[in-house]
């Protein structure tokens, strides 16, 4: 029995655009014809080939009756060799997404309020457009930052920016809305203008999404050189209003999130002392560079950002 070894061959060596010319060449079975189809010269096309048939160690057109013929070498590999190239083509070109279509579940994070305001619009754009695919929401206090660089998630909405590595994400605003206090309508500061020094000495409530650190109203106050009597934090805004008409407690909060929770409740919103006025609170939909181009990230993106900004407020 006679055994061929197979000849080794670094890949590295191997230069792509010579196999696009070998493809030509095989199908043609003529160098002139190949050159006018790459929309190469004819000299370059021979001089390729001539570094093909080192490359293979085969002549790969041999001369026929009718001109040139392939080799049996060439006949061998011209199958795999379309192959080759049309799976290379497919991992470089961009995978077309087709939301008619597609099955895929897109993953998002948020606190709960904030993907009550967003995420039934998505959910109605996907009902006539990508009736097939689904959605999972964690609402769940955590870092949705960590979430997105783990890849649990496509996206997180969040009003706070990242603490770190923040050229892993790209954002797109959503909203941009005021603070403000948000109290039980029975309380003794609900009908007049809150001076800082009321504020101060009220009792406060305030909601940690992340369940670490205090309130971003904590650390302002701290650099003023004051604080205020904070008694009670939540992990959730759902339950903020059944707090404010039970207790003495205030909450400060974004506007449009204060429209949510309060309607059909026993509670008022009033303004912030001027010395605690802030600029306006953005709302950002983020995402993780490792999805910016791909075409399911890009058409859900699109679709929340299309009823996006429709729940703004910006004034109490």
């Amino acid at each position: 029995m006679v055994m061929f070894a197979m000849r080794k061959v670094n890949l590295r060596s191997v230069d792509l655009n010579l196999l696009v010319v070998l493809e030509a060449l095989l199908e043609e079975k003529q160098v002139t014809k190949a050159a006018e189809r790459l929309h190469m010269s004819q000299p370059a096309v021979s001089r390729a080939l001539q570094r093909l048939r080192s490359m293979f160690a085969d002549p790969l057109l041999v001369r026929s009756a009718e001109g040139y013929d392939l080799s049996v070498r060439a006949g061998q590999i011209i199958g795999d060799l379309k192959s080759l190239l049309h799976s290379v083509s497919q991992i470089i070109s961009e995978t077309e997404f087709s939301p008619q279509t597609s099955k895929q579940t897109v993953k998002i994070a948020g606190p709960d309020l904030e993907t009550a305001l967003y995420v039934p619009d998505l959910l109605a754009i996907m009902r006539q457009e990508a009736p097939e695919m689904r959605v999972e929401l964690d609402s769940r206090p955590a870092d949705y930052f960590e979430m997105l660089s783990r890849g649990d998630i496509h996206f997180a909405i969040s009003g706070v920016a990242p603490q770190t590595a923040e050229d892993q994400f790209h954002r797109a605003i959503l909203d941009v809305t005021d603070t403000a206090l948000m109290m039980g309508a029975h309380h003794p500061l609900a009908d007049n203008p809150i001076t800082l020094d009321a504020y101060l000495a009220a009792r406060h409530g305030f909601v940690s999404i992340t369940g670490k650190g205090p309130a971003m109203m904590d650390s302002r106050l701290r650099e003023m050189g004051k604080k205020r009597n904070t008694v009670l934090r939540l992990s959730s805004f759902m339950s903020v209003a059944d707090f404010c008409e039970k207790t003495d407690l205030i909450f400060m909060l974004p506007i449009n999130l204060i429209q949510k929770i309060s309607l059909g409740r026993a509670v008022v919103t009033c303004a912030l002392p001027p010395e605690l006025k802030a600029d306006p609170l953005p709302f950002y939909l983020y995402w993780h560079a490792r999805d910016h181009h791909d075409g399911m990230h890009r058409w859900i993106k699109n679709a929340i950002l299309q009823h996006a900004g429709q729940h703004s407020v910006y004034k109490v």
